[in-house]
């Protein structure tokens, strides 16, 4: 029981039917990414076009004289895109658990579309904060009754790592997870690519092209969608078995009354009559054990995530690149951006291969490095004159800092970008997962606002501004430091599991650091007929009176 779980990227033999569906089903879910990633990097490059700022300007001159907008104004125009999507995903369960996962996207994607029509159409300030806010609310919310209370919404961001999570084959389903944060490094590149091509338009062009190319993303998502089939683990949830079946049977490829189908129905079903029993889940049963360490697990790493730097770079790479005296800001935002996608691709191999803590752990420690290394060679080869205006003291000290932002971009994407979806996507259990998962996606949106919104203020030059420049990537490295630590002591190793056996983890480990000895010896079905049980026999102690599982059963799972 002590030996590491051996977990190849090949479907396991004992393994029925076909995988292939349920991957490309994950994957092409996984396009929604394209819409947040393209809508996060289309910013960086439109506040920096000297026709959008001459357009968007209220009288506001830089420091190099020329029109441009202030510094509250940009931050509003970047952060309230994540302002909307963070309110979103707080109310979103109640949609996906009523209408289903599948229609939850749909809807989302005709929200967004309303935000892009505004952004295009709009050539002052507050019709671009308007657009923004709408494409934050399509990529976050979409409104709809609960069948028990009139309250709201659905993330896309919430509702495309749920719908790969519960349709995903158990041994690839990291990667497939992880497609999300790869499309968004796809929708990244896209828009530094096209930015970088109508950035010296002198007319609207110059920023409407690159706005309106969204539709193009929206309905390709929208057009699939119609396709495919909802999760077996929704329709379980809403008690409709042949369907369930049915669902089960189109992702496997097979038919519905298979024993393999059958067999995989049964063990779903049964681990949500177990989380039945204990009684109905709340927002606040979340912030109870047995679900508190998952739930400051998940919230804790959406948080770090944001915190490692990385949205400084997408959000402002453009305009701070431009100081560095390298090359054009578009270029090397074009540069980092194609090293963002490169390096996520490796990253998905990895996470079913080597597993999620060594990857999040040694991702963290090369975060740490490159941030410090690019803030003392940023600081110490860069002036400023009186006038705030930039100036570079040493060439290759800025190509040395540019260089470890790109490898530090690369250790993010193959570790911390796509890996926060994976972890928290499966950590939690059916009962509670939408609700879980709208509070984890909301601490996401809730830090990147924040970063959004106050980085603005702390690296511009002017009175009441912090003036950091290159020194805030100090902070980003202190928090970094911090990452290491974290995942050393919260993050379980849940490769090869189904989302039943990581129930039956988190239940029976009790410390992160045991977790990649653990292998199940049991499942939900067999304790299910435990409990019905009652007394008697050596069995029936796995579940105790309240119908929670008794850890001291099977602590020979792990080794101490």
């Amino acid at each position: 029981m002590g030996v590491l779980r051996k977990v190849s990227l090949s479907k396991p033999p004992e393994e029925a039917g076909k995988s292939w569906p349920g991957i490309v089903i994950g994957f092409f879910v996984a396009f929604g990414g394209v819409l947040f990633g393209y809508d996060t990097g289309t910013i960086s490059g439109i506040i920096a076009m000297p026709y959008w700022q001459n357009t968007f300007s209220t009288g506001y001159r830089n420091p190099t004289g020329h029109l441009d907008i202030t510094t509250s104004q940009e931050s509003a125009i970047v952060s309230i895109l994540s302002a909307g999507t963070f309110f979103g995903a707080l109310s979103s369960p109640f949609l996906a658990d009523y209408i289903g996962r599948r229609p939850a996207l749909m809807v989302a994607t005709w929200i967004f579309n309303i935000g892009v029509i505004f952004q295009t159409a709009s050539t002052s300030i507050p019709l671009f904060l308007a657009g923004r806010f709408f494409a934050g609310f399509g990529v976050g919310e979409v409104s709809a009754l609960n069948c028990e209370s009139p309250v709201s919404d659905i993330a896309l961001s919430l509702a495309v790592p749920l719908y790969q999570s519960e349709t995903a084959p158990k041994w690839i389903r990291g990667a497939i997870v992880g497609a999300y944060q790869l499309a968004i490094t796809i929708g990244l590149l896209l828009a530094a690519v096209v930015n970088n091509a109508t950035s010296q338009r002198m007319d609207t062009g110059s920023y409407r092209i690159p706005i309106a190319v969204q539709f193009a993303w929206s309905l390709i998502l929208f057009t699939g969608l119609i396709f495919l089939p909802e999760t077996p683990r929704y329709l379980i949830r809403r008690d409709k078995p042949k369907k369930a079946m049915k669902s089960l049977g189109i992702i496997r490829r097979l038919p519905a009354d298979h024993p393999a189908i059958q067999q995989e129905y049964d063990e779903i079903k049964a681990s949500h009559e177990y989380e039945l029993s204990i009684g109905k889940s709340s927002y606040i049963d979340c912030f109870r054990p047995p679900i508190l360490k998952r739930q400051f697990t998940g919230m804790a790493l959406q948080a770090l995530q944001q915190l490692t730097g990385i949205n400084f770079i997408f959000y402002y790479g453009t305009k701070y690149f431009q100081n560095s005296g390298v090359s054009s800001g578009f270029v090397i935002q074009m540069i980092t951006s194609a090293i963002n996608v490169a390096s996520t691709i490796p990253g998905l191999y990895a996470i079913d291969k080597w597993g999620r803590r060594p990857l999040l752990l040694w991702g963290a420690v090369g975060m740490c490095v490159s941030q410090f290394i690019v803030a003392m060679t940023g600081t110490l080869t860069s002036g400023q004159f009186p006038d705030g205006v930039i100036y570079v003291k040493n060439l290759a000290g800025q190509q040395a800092a540019v260089a470890f932002v790109c490898i530090f971009i690369f250790f993010f994407a193959s570790t911390w970008g796509p890996l926060a979806w994976v972890v928290t996507g499966e950590i939690f259990p059916l009962k509670c997962r939408a609700r879980s998962l709208s509070m984890t996606t909301a601490t996401n949106w809730l830090f990147n606002w924040a970063i959004a919104y106050s980085t603005p203020y702390l690296v511009n030059f002017g009175p009441g501004f912090a003036n950091l420049q290159s020194k805030i990537f100090f902070i980003w490295f202190g928090c970094c430091f911090i990452c290491i630590a974290f995942v050393y002591f919260f993050i379980y190793e849940t490769k090869g599991l189904t989302l039943e056996e990581i129930d039956l983890l988190y239940t029976e480990v009790k410390s992160a650091r045991k977790s990649r000895k653990w292998r199940p010896d049991d499942t939900w079905v067999h304790r299910q007929s435990v409990a019905h049980q009652g007394a008697g026999g050596e069995d029936s102690k796995a579940v105790n009176g309240d119908g929670h599982v008794d850890a001291s059963h099977h602590e020979k799972n792990v080794e101490a």
